[in-house]
């Protein structure tokens, strides 16, 4: 208004024509008033009132794109629902104030609203909503809980490199039986129980994974939804699947009650629900109940020998099953030294307690390979032969388990070089549990390797659809980055190299091939970027770079990969 008051308010004129009014007819709502810039809208319905705000939003998010920033006109909306008093053509009340007070809080373009209207709308609009938590509002003498309507997920968003990559919010669902499980609560208000309740669920998604007729989303997109309220319709959408699994694990002395139910996330109906009882000797017995349950109410075909092989218990020793989640809960904070140090440690001990805990030494292993992305470790003759001690005892051990064949293969492949081996490895791994996303990421990369980028694609591409929110989604795309550079397709490698830094800026893998990938697609700005933000973090240089890239069997790659890295500007 400041800078073309008649410009604006025409403008503003011409937004509630063509965009505003529509909306809320369409969903036969009712406009109380105008008050200058803003509006009092009265719905029947919470669902409507949401749904024309949505609407009414991602068209004035497609009309903005076009306009210049500085020029922009962009709304904010509050819902609520509540009892009003209708006076003079006017509405009043402490609905109407607590609406106002939802929009004064809202971002420009986004849609705030109350925990009431929230659980109106829950399970029956087609939209994800973030918790704002506990808000206090002006005027308002108690605070309330309110919710961030997600509108992203529509159209296409921009990336840095100036590529654009379409990101769909909503994954359709597999052909076969498909099913997410989301972190059991820990229920026994002790913290450090946490890594309990975390490994319960872990479990029964690895049961679940071994049976070929299940289509299972890997633990760590599941993961993503630890801590947070969540509407498993809402996750059954974002996850792409028919059936969530929810739970709960409350520990008290030597005892553990197990708590689990299967929503169809479809309608939100419960298909089963059951709780289990017994002593902590007898955890891996629950464990088989609640997977016996779960696998028995969504797919009665399944035979019973697979049923058998999703009991089997990675180790007889409690106490080194809980060093192992442990472990596991350090090893998943993936790019922090000390955890990854800590995981070690732990994975370490739980062999000590039992020497047979075939995953305890693949999980060890990898370790190894994480320090090596992170420059964290030289390619030492030490570090070599210790990888080579786990790895064997892994495989030993665990012929049929199928992290173990996995993290022992990528090991083998990655810090021995030992690519023929660990190629095997990890195949016989995807035999064994083809829903095993972080297979189908190691096996992408040895690929790569290999000089078969086109497979490498496959592989990647099949990971981030079983695990689509991974924490690991940096290297899968990144891995997928790679593998279209060695085809020479640099602007699709540049545009999945953006995306892996989107997941995690700092990603040395991701960084290394958005400098050469940028490099040779002609654009030297983007190049000396990535370069400069990898040198900050880590002194790579042309001549140690053989320390911590892949071991390329064909020397073209190398030779390919050199040249963008030089042209990028990385120091011989």
């Amino acid at each position: 208004m400041g800078a073309n008051e008649e410009g604006t308010l025409a403008q503003l004129k011409s937004i509630r024509t063509a965009l505003v009014e529509p909306a809320i007819a369409a969903h036969r709502g009712h406009i109380v008033k105008t008050t200058g810039d803003g509006m009092l809208v009265e719905f029947a319905s919470a669902v409507d009132a949401v749904r024309g705000a949505v609407e009414f939003q991602r068209s004035m998010a497609e009309q903005n794109t076009a306009v210049p920033q500085d020029q922009r006109i962009e709304f904010r909306i509050g819902i609520h629902v509540g009892d009003i008093i209708f006076d003079d053509n006017d509405i009043f009340g402490d609905g109407v104030n607590i609406a106002a007070r939802l929009e004064g809080i809202a971002e420009p373009g986004g849609i705030c609203i109350s925990d009431d209207a929230y659980r109106q709308v829950r399970g029956k609009v087609e939209i994800a909503c973030d918790d704002m938590g506990q808000q206090s509002l002006r005027n308002i003498a108690e605070p309330m809980r309110a919710w961030r309507v997600r509108l992203t997920g529509h159209g296409t968003s921009a990336v840095k490199s100036g590529l654009a990559m379409s990101q769909p919010q909503v994954l359709p669902p597999p052909d076969k039986p498909s099913i997410a499980v989301l972190p059991f609560q820990n229920m026994s208000g002790d913290p450090e129980q946490e890594y309990f309740a975390d490994g319960m669920a872990e479990d029964i998604i690895t049961a679940l994974s071994r049976f070929k007729a299940l289509f299972v989303i890997a633990r760590n997109s599941s993961f993503t939804y630890k801590g947070r309220a969540v509407d498993v319709k809402q996750a059954g959408r974002e996850l792409g699947v028919r059936y969530v699994l929810e739970g709960s694990v409350r520990k008290a002395a030597n005892r553990v009650r197990i708590t689990g139910q299967l929503v169809d996330a479809a309608t939100g109906a419960h298909l089963w629900a059951d709780r289990f009882d017994g002593g902590l000797g007898d955890i891996f017995d629950l464990q088989d109940q609640v997977t016996e349950s779960v696998v028995g109410a969504i797919a009665p075909a399944v035979e019973k020998a697979e049923i058998e092989r999703a009991k089997r218990k990675p180790t007889a020793s409690l106490d080194a099953y809980a060093l192992y989640l442990r472990g596991l809960a350090r090893f998943y904070q993936f790019g922090n030294r000390q955890a990854n140090d800590e995981a070690l440690r732990l994975f370490n001990s739980a062999i000590e307690l039992d020497p047979e805990f075939a995953s305890a030494y693949g999980r060890a292993a990898f370790c190894y390979v994480i320090a090596k992305i992170n420059g964290w470790i030289p390619d030492t003759a030490n570090s070599i032969t210790e990888v080579k001690r786990l790895t064997q005892r892994a495989v030993e051990l665990g012929k049929d388990d199928a992290i173990a064949l996995a993290a022992s293969g990528n090991a083998l492949a990655f810090v021995v070089r030992d690519l023929g081996v660990g190629a095997g490895l990890v195949d016989r791994a995807l035999v064994l549990n083809s829903n095993l996303a972080e297979a189908w990421n190691f096996g992408g990369w040895i690929k790569i390797w290999l000089g078969e980028p086109e497979t490498a694609i496959e592989r990647f591409a099949r990971a981030m659809r079983l695990s689509p929110v991974d924490p690991w989604l940096m290297a899968m795309r990144a891995g997928t980055a790679n593998a279209h550079f060695f085809v020479g397709r640099y602007d699709e490698a540049a545009s999945w190299a953006v995306m892996a830094l989107q997941c995690s800026p700092d990603y040395l893998p991701g960084l290394r091939i958005s400098a050469a990938s940028n490099a040779m697609a002609g654009r030297p700005e983007q190049a000396h970027e990535a370069v400069a933000r990898l040198r900050e973090l880590s002194p790579t240089r042309l001549s140690n770079l053989k320390d911590v890239h892949g071991p390329f069997r064909r020397a073209e790659d190398v030779a390919r990969y050199e040249e963008g890295l030089r042209k990028a500007g990385l120091p011989e």
